[in-house]
């Protein structure tokens, strides 16, 4: 069983099995023979690894078999985190599969996809994986493929920690929340060489979320690291999503660190590293950021949403860092790919050689106040942009390459339709805090004003 919508613009995902299946084992390996076919992998290997979902050994299984029935061969690498994963395939030089449905509440499972080295896919070959696929036309290969099993974190973790200086660093506490994800795997063998404090939160992994949900854009899901960090008086916090490719910072203060402020951070150590380099962001990512590569000579790129454009517009920027508003955090030397552990390293890095606190430390990086992701559910997503755009006409220049945004002197307004959820979401910046709040407020009730 397969439901065309679990097709997403960069992955595929959707409740897996039970009374509202979206799709199922049968469908798993539809899509794991479709694969095959479509990159034509009959008689060569990749490499595939999945999160901690309760459904998961089930969709990975299925999956491979649907593969190894086309010929291809399986390299295992069993429970990973998604930027493991992006390891696996830089450093074997292999296509990847990781099953995965990020953030997404328990019931839901997918699939992201990588060419080898971690190279983003083409989202015209996820439309020929879907329409193969759904055909149900194949038939087996005379030889069918096989499997092995390999470990990657060892080598995943000595690798991050290669890509970060990390001496002399001052003793820091720091809280880590993985919100029984992905990053309870992997915390112990990147950190714990490093002589930090852990405080540690909800490491165990446990796809059925019993604390809160691993989605970190919601803030509800960021309150109980915030109150370790006051509780245990630790100097920063690092909070995860479930497959552990995205990394949330909150400050000695309990504060949250916005993601925007990060990635200025690392850019500014990045160009520094290598000056006139060239940083991503997209379209999301606060104005702070771009001003600040200009004033260290940078160039700045623009990419939509999502890690399949952003990896993209890497590899063809050679680009030297990327940063987007959802956390998602990526680096050429990690393939150009997005990885929240990384991200978390270079932080711990930055406090460990700073005479400040983490809240001083990122003060200087701001400029802006920001409505945060606020999502909405709507009948009509169309409907909704054209109503956006007909309420702000006049009034800034008009953007339709991601959703719809509307940029004025010092302020912008962004809907766009979600690439996994049936959601539209808006984010809204202003210079001063009372604009961004009466922005916020009338694209709000342009948006759920009559459109539910």
């Amino acid at each position: 069983m397969i439901t065309q919508s679990i097709f997403k613009a960069n992955d595929i995902r959707g409740v897996f099995g039970g009374p509202h299946a979206e799709w199922d084992a049968e469908g798993a390996a539809a899509i794991g023979a479709a694969y095959v076919q479509v990159f034509g992998l009959a008689g060569r290997e990749f490499v595939m690894s999945r999160d901690m979902r309760v459904s998961g050994p089930e969709v990975a299984a299925a999956f491979a078999e649907g593969a190894r029935s086309q010929g291809a061969s399986v390299v295992d690498a069993g429970l990973a985190s998604t930027d493991e994963l992006w390891y696996a395939s830089g450093s074997l030089g292999l296509p990847g599969v990781q099953f995965t449905a990020s953030h997404n509440p328990p019931e839901y499972n997918g699939i992201k996809f990588c060419l080898p080295g971690a190279a983003p896919i083409d989202p015209a070959s996820l439309t020929a994986v879907r329409d193969v696929a759904v055909s149900g036309s194949l038939t087996p290969a005379a030889e069918p493929g096989t499997t092995r099993e390999i470990d990657i974190l060892q080598g995943y973790a000595d690798y991050l920690r290669s890509l970060v200086d990390l001496a002399g660093l001052r003793p820091l506490k720091v809280v880590v929340d993985a919100g029984n994800g992905m990053a309870g795997l992997t915390t112990d063998a990147v950190l714990g060489p490093l002589g930090l404090t852990i405080v540690g939160l909800y490491l165990g992994l446990d796809g059925r979320f019993p604390h809160h949900m691993p989605n970190p854009l919601i803030p509800e899901n960021l309150v109980d690291a915030q109150v370790a960090v006051r509780e245990h008086g630790a100097d920063v916090g690092l909070v995860f999503d479930g497959d552990a490719d995205r990394c949330f910072i909150i400050d000695e203060r309990g504060e949250v660190v916005p993601p925007s402020v990060v990635t200025s951070m690392i850019a500014e150590q990045e160009l520094a590293r290598e000056p006139g380099g060239t940083i991503v962001i997209n379209k999301i990512t606060s104005r702070a950021v771009g001003e600040r590569v200009a004033s260290l000579g940078g160039r700045l790129v623009v990419s939509r949403v999502g890690h399949t454009s952003m990896k993209a517009h890497m590899a063809a920027e050679g680009a030297i860092f990327g940063g987007e508003h959802s956390a998602h955090y990526y680096f050429r030397e990690f393939w150009g790919a997005d990885t929240g552990m990384l991200a978390g390293l270079h932080v711990l890095a930055l406090l460990g050689r700073a005479a400040v606190p983490m809240s001083q430390l990122t003060e200087r990086f701001g400029g802006y106040a920001a409505s945060g992701e606020i999502n909405s559910t709507v009948a009509d997503v169309t409907a909704v942009l054209d109503a956006v755009k007909a309420g702000f006409a006049g009034r800034g220049i008009v953007d339709d390459d991601d959703g719809v945004t509307v940029s004025g002197a010092d302020w912008w307004v962004n809907v766009r339709a979600s690439n996994t959820e049936p959601l539209v979401r808006l984010n809204v910046e202003a210079r001063e805090k009372t604009t961004m709040a009466a922005l916020r407020d009338e694209a709000l009730a342009i948006i759920r004003g009559g459109t539910r």
